[in-house]
């Protein structure tokens, strides 16, 4: 069937462009969640299954990948600001509020936990302060992913591009 034979979908209405603060906020909403999610999983790998300089090798390059992941959460939290600006909505209202909780999980518990690791995984001191920290930013990056995942779903859900299945009767 060619696309012009088909009905037209619920997307059929929508214009075919999408602004640049939309895929500025997408693509980078996208980046930083993926981006703790790898942070996430690798340092639970290293430290079930990976040697001491494997665990030393990925908090260097979580502490390296910061130069990516905090200019990325920064354009996420400026252009759905500016996307929400004037609008509102409990979806709108929720993501508003979560925004800061990310921000300042990030900058006052995990930029400074993935200094501090890092910092003693090379010097190969694998003590006690660093499984606390480490355990510390286990909880605060499960706390982002999990906040930055309901941001998303809202998004998408105000997009339309997102809809709850209704229960079957």
């Amino acid at each position: 069937m060619s696309h012009a034979n088909r009905a037209p979908g619920p997307r059929a209405s929508r214009p075919l462009s999408v602004s640049p603060r939309k895929i500025a906020h997408r693509t980078a909403g996208l980046l930083a969640f993926a981006m703790i999610a790898t942070f996430w999983v690798s340092t639970v790998v290293s430290e079930l299954v990976g040697s001491a300089q494997a665990v030393a090798a990925v908090k260097q390059a979580i502490l390296y990948a910061m130069i990516v992941l905090v200019p990325a959460l920064a354009v996420a939290g400026a252009s759905g600001f500016s996307l929400g600006k004037g609008r509102s909505g409990a979806r709108i209202d929720a993501k508003r509020r979560r925004m800061p909780l990310i921000a300042a999980n990030g900058i006052l518990i995990l930029v400074p936990s993935a200094v501090f690791l890092a910092m003693k995984a090379r010097a190969g001191i694998f003590d006690t302060p660093f499984y606390t920290v480490q355990a510390v930013e286990l909880v605060a990056g499960a706390l982002n992913l999990f906040l930055i995942g309901r941001n998303i779903a809202d998004g998408l859900a105000v997009s339309g591009r997102l809809r709850r299945a209704r229960p079957a009767h």
